[in-house]
């Protein structure tokens, strides 16, 4: 028993040092303030959503060994809602299991997909002042050297200055010599395009790289990515620039 608190007070201790050094690190250092990009809108505060892609029978991308996208999505999904709590922020989960949030009793798969969907948008769309960080991974398996974090972007105001925040972030703390710019995401995602809330999708690395795949399944490196994503988010609520 003793060993395993203090195995749980290291965990945690190391969990937000980590998050504290790094938000340290993209908050306050070398930054111009400006007019916060996020605020309480008619007395309404922001929520910041945090999706978690796919889930249950829909396992999203799959690395040649067997590891779904899914449940890397949910720990670091998971990770980044603690950390945006533990720095105050409003919250909610799309999901907090490795489950799909479609309507039940659906007939086939693909039914089931679209629901789920669908439900993902009416939960951003039915949040007042809403802020959506979608979390996911990418793959590229005609180039399996291809790894990193990118950012993608709707159209909706604010969510390209928070792609670039959170895509610094990453550059500094993930994607060292190998950074990323963020894009404009394609129309035809569906979930992005239909959300009338500023969002992002964070494809924290590629499943067609081994190493990064070994890597995307650590604790710590989970841990990094989220304290990553989570501290971009709240320099850009704060009214960071970027460089």
């Amino acid at each position: 028993m003793i060993i395993l608190i203090r195995k749980r007070v290291f965990l945690l201790s190391a969990f937000f040092c980590c998050f504290l050094a790094g938000l340290a690190a993209v908050l306050f250092f070398g930054h111009t303030p400006a007019a916060p990009v996020f605020a309480a809108r008619d007395g309404v505060p922001v929520t910041v959503v945090v999706d978690a892609g796919h889930g249950g029978e829909d396992g999203g991308a799959t690395s040649p060994d067997g590891v779904e996208e899914s449940r890397l999505n949910l720990e670091i999904a998971l990770r980044v809602n603690d950390l945006l709590r533990f720095a105050g922020q409003r919250t909610l989960l799309t999901r907090s299991e490795d489950v799909t949030i479609a309507d039940p009793d659906l007939g086939t798969v693909r039914q089931r997909k679209v629901s789920d969907l669908k439900n993902r948008v009416a939960m951003v769309n039915g949040t007042e002042n809403a802020v959506l960080l979608s979390v996911h991974q990418n793959s590229l398996p005609s180039s399996v050297v291809t790894h990193g974090a990118q950012v993608f972007w709707n159209r909706q105001e604010g969510a390209e200055t928070l792609a670039e925040t959170v895509q610094e972030a990453l550059n500094e703390s993930i994607n060292a010599g190998n950074e990323k710019h963020p894009k404009p995401i394609p129309a035809t995602i569906y979930l992005m395009k239909n959300i009338t809330a500023p969002g992002i999708i964070v494809e924290c690395g590629f499943l067609s790289n081994p190493e990064e795949t070994v890597q995307l399944q650590q604790p710590d490196y989970q841990l990094k990515l989220a304290a990553a994503i989570a501290a971009g988010y709240l320099r850009c609520a704060a009214g960071e620039e970027v460089p």
